[in-house]
């Protein structure tokens, strides 16, 4: 009786394993072929598909520090190919080298236009305290930048990885 059990044991082990292999190579050729695949609640949960377009309006990125150590250490980003070991961000691109960014209690607002949901947070999710950007008027710098206070320099476009769009997909008569 103890043989079959250890039996299943292994094949259900062995089944893992394999279900496993799939699952990384499947993740593996997405990549390859600039799929990406959204879970989080950042921005609408999907397929998204890498383009040459430079008018896209999403980019993937690795944080710069101190931003890619805090949100690796506190689980905000997976294990991926950054340089810190943890997988890149993906993001709308709402400002560009020219524009006057106002932070506020109220949110972020570019060229005077409040953006929807950046009002800023006490805690993340798990309670933890977030530090919020400092109040003030910011105007978005060129690269380089040895940048006085009043100037702020986004996501350098070194650190681009690649500009996304979102692909819908159909099943049925019904887009998801």
């Amino acid at each position: 009786m103890t043989t079959g059990l250890s039996d299943r044991l292994r094949i259900a082990r062995r089944a893992a394993l394999v279900a496993t292999g799939v699952a990384v190579a499947v993740f593996q050729l997405c990549g390859s072929l600039g799929l990406r695949i959204n879970t989080s609640p950042s921005l609408p949960m999907g397929l998204y598909i890498t383009t040459a377009d430079a008018g896209a309006n999403l980019v993937e990125f690795c944080p710069a520090e101190p931003f890619a150590t805090l949100s690796r250490a506190r689980g905000y980003r997976a294990p991926g190919a950054c340089g810190d070991g943890a997988g890149p961000l993906l993001k709308p691109i709402v400002a560009k080298a020219g524009d006057v960014v106002e932070v506020s209690a109220l949110g972020i607002s570019v060229n005077g236009t409040l953006l929807h949901n950046t009002a800023p947070l006490s805690a993340d999710t798990k309670g933890r305290h977030l530090d919020a950007w400092p109040s003030g008027h910011y105007i978005v710098a060129p690269e380089p930048s040895g940048s006085p206070p009043h100037i702020i320099r986004g996501v350098s476009t070194a650190a681009i990885l690649a500009r996304l769009r979102l692909r819908p997909f159909v099943i049925g008569s019904r887009c998801f």
